[in-house]
């Protein structure tokens, strides 16, 4: 039982309210019975409107489920269908022109393009490398990567022969991005000043160091003779050290397993760590013990020489922001005065904005917002009305808080297909806080699918990616934001590499972001970020936005275009490999969800390649599968089968972990595989698809099952 105290007529957790008023509280001068009375008076007005909207959803999808089990077996009429959809005000009209009129953004958002990180808040030591990772070497993301045509490196120490091929890769990035007079970089033999073409992008040195500037990003030149890699370079260069995570956000939603109090207040307490800026974290690592804390700012003497410009400083971090949890799910962490469970969405925006009120008032060792703000992306949420809602929400938040107005600013997922399709309204009602757009082809996928889950059986997973709605999907989010005037505002941001062992093939690929115009996209990892901050190098992105901007906005006739398998007859190979691709990363990604409470991980796929998995891939492999439950492409027994032969794959690929508990043979005892079932068999009355309810559920009888 949760030892729980009454705050105001809220029951809370009793770790929980002593940490809120200790630690996150009292350095910021607030009072603790004025903190939960506005706080039990907040929930009082937006509670009712958060279930409301819930309520909405489920009658919109009634409706659409209606419209198509009324028309099964004919073929979509975009028109007629288009015009059903703005009828029941799922579709709602164009806004009046205007431009988002954001203020007090910092520059890492607003004018610079980079790499994004997402992290789960609950692990400290990829918390603190994700933050850390504002800077890294080149030098090494090329020599322990693939992103390297070269062969790999030879066991046994240092291998000088790719050591050799990495230097000239950094040369050639060198001769792209800051070239010289004449002549290459390989040929630079340290003397002096490197002779830039452009004198002005030298803009800073120091002992052992030069510092150079490119499209906003920074470049450092680690000078020393006396280095391993130094010493046998004509330039005495030991490393080319690049900017590059400008953000990270720090999530607390589909990357983390947080299912109570005990989660909350784990993921809380980390928020307030790095925006404290004292969270460490010791591991054990090649048989040592290792301590990592959140790097200082970087010092230099500005100007072209030490004489001139005095000094410069440059953040050591990457620049936070906190995605909360969307409307949806509830927490037993606080109960409401009725009893019923608090909306985490809106629990999550009071607490994160009251431990980063911290930094709004500078009382952290490294400070996060050079601007005050207080950044928060928020996810899942269907249309302008639940933006709306937000936006009233921080905006109770700030008044409780006692900061100003539009301190704290928005990011706007378009993950949901009520949200793509009124992205501009969405936009709109937000434009005073909103700082990043972003599209989410995963979630954006499931929702796809369940919206339209009665009108026909869909296309197998892989093709969807190369359906109409989703290149209109991409084009139209990038159109709309600079339509309204987010470039220099804020972030348009692009998906995930989500092959952290496949660094070549994603500098091959992932430039196609930067030349859409995303002044932002996601990496796996702060190694994918230094190889992915060459691509805003070689692009320069608000070039493109500039030549993109006045172009017409891609209709949506195409955006709802429904990746339906007309006439297909699958052949019962076919239907069995879709099912064992879905079930066996259905069940890689559940069981540790779980078992452990391992919300991210990289898991691998049904051919044994490590993929980046989170909520998102699961709600597309689930929704799947019950797309094609329902209409009959597969019965239940081959689901089943599917399910279970899959299980032995999974506990094959997990036999190296010691807290793996196999699922094959456990069907009865085994929680994650019951779990695995559920979102198959149950998916079709899952709100919207998520699969948050029944992980939930399940992870909290796993808990309860260890705890007795």
């Amino acid at each position: 039982m949760t030892d729980r105290i009454d705050r105001a007529g809220l029951q809370v957790d009793a770790k929980l309210a002593q940490f809120i008023e200790g630690e996150v509280l009292a350095p910021i001068g607030k009072s603790a019975d004025a903190f939960w009375q506005g706080f039990a008076t907040l929930l009082g007005a937006f509670a009712p409107k958060n279930r409301a909207l819930l309520a909405k959803r489920d009658d919109l999808q009634a409706q659409i489920d209606a419209w198509h089990t009324a028309r099964a077996g004919k073929p979509l009429d975009a028109a007629e269908y288009r015009a059903f959809l703005a009828e029941i005000g799922y579709l709602v009209p164009e806004p009046e022109a205007f431009t988002v009129t954001t203020q007090n953004v910092d520059d890492e958002i607003a004018a610079l393009a980079g790499p994004q990180l997402v992290v789960p808040v609950l692990n400290a030591r990829f918390l603190l490398n994700a933050a850390n990772a504002r800077w890294g070497s080149l030098y090494d993301a090329y020599y322990g990567t693939d992103a390297l045509d070269a062969p790999a490196a030879r066991p046994g120490g240092y291998d000088a022969e790719r050591g050799a091929a990495v230097i000239r890769a950094g040369r050639a990035f060198l001769d792209r991005a800051v070239p010289l007079a004449s002549g290459s970089w390989s040929n630079w033999d340290g003397a002096g000043d490197p002779p830039l073409a452009h004198a002005s992008q030298l803009v800073g040195r120091k002992e052992g160091g030069l510092l150079l500037q490119h499209n906003g990003l920074h470049i450092e030149l680690v000078l020393d003779r006396s280095h391993p890699v130094g010493a046998t370079d004509v330039a005495g260069i030991a490393d080319i050290v690049l900017e590059s995570a400008l953000t990270t956000i720090v999530d607390l939603e589909d990357s983390v397993a947080a299912v109570d109090a005990e989660d909350k207040l784990a993921a809380y307490r980390n928020w307030l760590g790095v925006i404290r800026g004292d969270l460490t974290d010791t591991f054990e690592k090649g048989g040592k013990s290792l301590t990592r804390a959140l790097e200082p700012d970087r010092i230099w003497n500005g100007g072209a020489n030490e004489a001139g410009g005095g000094q410069i400083s440059l953040p050591g971090r990457s620049l936070l922001f906190v995605r909360n949890v969307g409307h949806l799910m509830t927490n037993p962490a606080i109960l409401l005065a009725d009893g019923s469970e608090i909306p985490e969405g809106i629990m999550d925006a009071v607490i994160t904005s009251a431990i980063s009120t911290q930094d709004v008032k500078g009382l952290g060792t490294h400070g996060n917002s050079r601007t005050a703000s207080i950044y928060i992306v928020k996810p899942k949420m269907h249309g302008p009305e639940e933006c709306s809602f937000t936006n009233d929400l921080f905006d109770a938040v700030e008044d409780l808080l006692k900061i100003p107005r539009h301190t704290v600013k928005v990011g706007v997922m378009d993950e949901e297909r009520r949200t793509s399709v009124n992205l501009g309204a969405c936009i709109h009602a937000v434009k005073d806080r909103i700082v990043f757009i972003n599209t989410g082809f995963l979630d954006r996928t499931g929702d796809e699918i369940h919206t339209s889950m009665r009108a026909g059986p869909m296309i197998r997973k892989n093709d969807i990616k190369g359906s109409k709605w989703i290149s209109c999907y991409e084009k139209r989010n990038v159109a709309i934001g600079l339509k309204h005037g987010l470039s220099g505002r804020a972030q348009i941001g692009k998906g995930m590499w989500a092959a952290p062992d496949r660094m070549g093939a994603m500098m091959a690929e992932k430039t196609v972001h930067p030349k859409a115009g995303a002044n932002t996209a996601w990496v796996p990892s702060p190694t994918a970020a230094t190889l992915h901050a060459m691509h805003y190098h070689d692009i320069d992105v608000f070039d493109v936005q500039k030549e993109l901007a006045g172009q017409p906005v891609p209709g949506l006739d195409d955006l709802l275009t429904v990746p339906l398998a007309q006439g297909t007859n699958w052949s019962e190979q076919e239907i069995r490999e879709e099912l064992d691709n879905n079930a066996q990363g259905l069940l890689g990604y559940v069981v540790r969800w779980i078992d452990q409470g391992v919300g991210c991980s990289k898991v691998p796929d049904i051919n044994d390649v490590g993929l980046m998995e989170d909520r998102a891939t699961l709600r597309i492999s689930s929704q799947h599968m019950a797309n094609w439950l329902l209409h009959g492409v597969c019965t239940q027994e081959q689901v089943l089968e599917s399910l279970q032969r899959m299980a032995a794959k999974v506990d094959a690929q997990n036999a190296g972990d010691a807290r793996y508990e196999p699922m094959a043979g456990n069907w009865e005892t085994s929680l994650a595989f019951q779990a695995a079932c559920d979102l198959v068999f149950k998916g079709v009355e899952q709100p919207n698809g998520y699969t948050e309810p029944l992980l939930h559920a399940w992870r909290q009888k796993k808990k309860a099952a260890v705890a007795a």
